[in-house]
């Protein structure tokens, strides 16, 4: 009788094993390059008309950094008011949306 018993419950104690579930998710890495095509360029290199556009848009602005594209189109970091924005402008001085994706 001993035996039966202990026979039945390793069996329970098999059967319950592989009843049990894998609450493990895999963890899946994204790494996303940009490359927009632009390449950076010194602050004080940029055309008169593209820090005049800056100045009468955003009067209170700093330009941290200044990059420019093959199309001859300037992507500016800008500090507003202690904020951080990046604008685009074309080598006339207008401003430009290049977020399409918006």
């Amino acid at each position: 009788m001993k035996k039966i018993i202990l026979s039945i419950a390793i069996l329970a104690s098999g059967i319950s094993t592989y009843a049990m579930t894998n609450h493990v998710t895999p963890v899946n890495t994204i790494n996303v390059v940009v490359n927009d095509g632009f390449t950076e360029v010194a602050v004080d290199k940029l055309p008169e008309a593209v820090t005049n556009a800056v100045k009468e848009s955003y009067a209170t602005a700093s330009i941290d950094k200044a990059f420019i594209n093959e199309n001859g189109q300037y992507k500016l970091e800008l500090t507003v008011d202690s904020a951080s924005k990046t604008v685009y402008v074309d080598g006339e001085g207008n401003l430009i949306n290049l977020n399409t994706a918006e």
